[in-house]
């Protein structure tokens, strides 16, 4: 029997979720029309005005994922008392519910803010790209899906809306129709089923032996049913994070990352590494910490292997970056890299790590968000897609390249920027955590994976600015990127550089969240 119920939380979360996603159907739908129908010529024998097209879908954008995003932030700051929204009861155990908890508010403003930052900016680029009224389409439904996936209140929400954001991603991976393009997005679509499989068998396991599936705090686990069974859970519990690690690029699943963003409009990668593969992130914490408990973990072998595997993935994403000439694809590779920093302080499972983590999980999205935004400009502006082609960048647009600087300085952690802080944090929590070898080798792994950073992001601003005779740019008109394009990344420059300089008070959140978890 389904029964459809609600609470006080019902107006926000359903005009946050519901808007963006029949919007964005909307735009999509009419993409679709118009492109099946035969095209229609004005009196002088020519194709309707661009430019008003343009704007009226610019319009439309802006309108619906403003007031989406403004009722999104409501209901996480206006209504954080409310009762959870069941949508819908599905038997005596299965529902599909919404609430709001600190780890969701952290997650859906980091959603909001990139979202909107990467429209404005995509109101420029996807000039270049075509077909505006689909790509927009789906990104609005993208938004309304990580909503509801930041924002669901049981294992079972989760799972739904993870599936669902695979679906409506993969679209913008294919955006420009290419078989390169398609075959990626068909390598995308293969590895996140993969890992989501293993994490809904870990689902219907766990549903026999915890008192229920929601993330109301602590370990939902009946000790009494699961008696006699603890082994056979480690190894579920240990494929749902092999799984759900997937779309955070963590290794042996992260083939995908690499062969999706170059291929995939530059907002879209932007979006992908920003935020996508935090629902990774967010899935492997709501397992972990929500569902099983840190302290059913720690010290198994799960905890080992997952350090090992986060580590190994560190390394490698850094080394293989670093041989990387495409500078999209050396992005990616970063990413697998990146995200594993947080993986690990994850899996040491101590405060402070956590702690590391959730800072990593903001500092990144900023981060990798304006370095493919950067890319883009180098792709769009300067027909530049390897790196040795962007000597003498810096000549042609300064204030992009000392954007893309202050990037680089980020994610290597050099202080005073944001990075620096995240990093920190993990490193003091692996070397407090007690887990021994590790708490040694994780940081001077990620000491290591800082140094091979440093020698893939650097040398384009070193040879941006001092190309000597190997300035590659001569040809190169444009001074800076169109407004709609510099304003995203002046703006991501500052708040990775400005959270840097004043950490204390995002540090404090996510210490006091890092706190209520354990």
């Amino acid at each position: 029997m389904v029964k459809i119920m609600g609470g006080t939380l019902l107006l926000p979360i359903v005009v946050s979720i519901v808007v963006p996603i029949v919007g964005g159907f909307l735009l999509a739908a009419d993409s679709f029309r118009r492109h099946f129908r035969l095209p229609e010529y004005d009196s002088d024998g020519e194709l309707p005005e661009f430019e008003k097209d343009r704007l009226e879908i610019h319009t439309y954008v802006g309108t619906m994922l403003l007031y989406s995003a403004a009722m999104t932030l409501f209901c996480c700051f206006g209504e954080r008392e409310g009762e959870p929204f069941r949508m819908l009861t599905l038997g005596e155990r299965l529902s599909i519910e919404f609430a709001v908890d600190s780890v969701s508010v952290l997650f859906v403003c980091i959603t909001t803010l990139i979202w909107v930052l990467v429209a404005v900016y995509a109101f420029a680029y996807m000039n270049h790209e075509g077909e505006q009224r689909r790509f927009f389409g789906f990104y609005l439904m993208l938004y309304g899906v990580l909503v509801a996936l930041d924002l669901s209140a049981n294992l079972v929400t989760m799972y739904l809306c993870y599936e669902l954001m695979t679906l409506v991603s993969m679209v913008l991976v294919l955006h420009n129709g290419s078989r390169e393009a398609i075959m990626a997005a068909l390598k995308y679509l293969f590895y996140s089923l993969c890992g989501a499989y293993l994490g809904l068998f870990g689902i219907f396991y766990l549903n026999r032996y915890c008192v229920d599936l929601d993330f109301s705090g602590g370990s939902r686990l009946d000790m009494e049913l699961l008696a006699g069974h603890e082994g056979t859970l480690l190894v579920v519990v240990f494929l749902m994070i092999i799984g759900f690690g997937a779309k955070a690029g963590m290794f042996p699943l992260h083939g995908w990352l690499p062969a999706a963003h170059p291929v995939a409009p530059s907002p879209a990668s932007a979006a992908l590494s920003g935020i996508i593969v935090k629902s990774g992130v967010l899935a492997t914490i709501r397992v972990v910490y929500y569902i099983v408990g840190a302290d059913f973990l720690r010290g198994t072998w799960v905890q080992t292997a997952w350090m090992s595997l986060t580590l190994v993935t560190v390394f490698m994403g850094s080394l293989l970056a670093f041989r990387e000439p495409v500078i999209k694809k050396r992005f990616a590779y970063s990413t697998v890299s990146q995200v594993s920093y947080i993986l690990f302080g994850l899996s040491l499972l101590q405060e402070q790590a956590f702690t590391g983590s959730l800072l990593h999980t903001v500092f990144h999205a900023l981060i990798k968000c304006g370095l493919f935004l950067s890319a883009g400009v180098f792709l769009v502006v300067c027909n530049k897609s390897r790196v040795e082609e962007l000597a003498g960048i810096g000549r042609k647009m300064p204030v992009m390249l000392w954007c893309y600087t202050i990037f680089a300085l980020a994610l290597v952690g050099i202080p005073p920027t944001s990075g620096f802080v995240s990093k920190w944090q993990l490193a003091a929590g692996a070397l407090d955590a007690g887990v021994g070898f590790f708490g040694w080798f994780g940081p001077l792994v990620l000491l290591v994976s800082a140094l091979l950073t440093a020698g893939y992001l650097l040398p384009v601003t070193m040879r941006g600015f001092f190309p000597g005779e190997n300035d590659r740019c001569r040809e190169v008109s444009k001074k800076e990127p169109p407004l709609l394009m510099l304003i995203p990344l002046l703006v991501l420059a500052a708040l990775a550089l400005l959270l840097g300089v004043f950490p204390g008070g995002l540090t404090d959140i996510c210490r006091q969240l890092a706190s209520s978890v354990f």
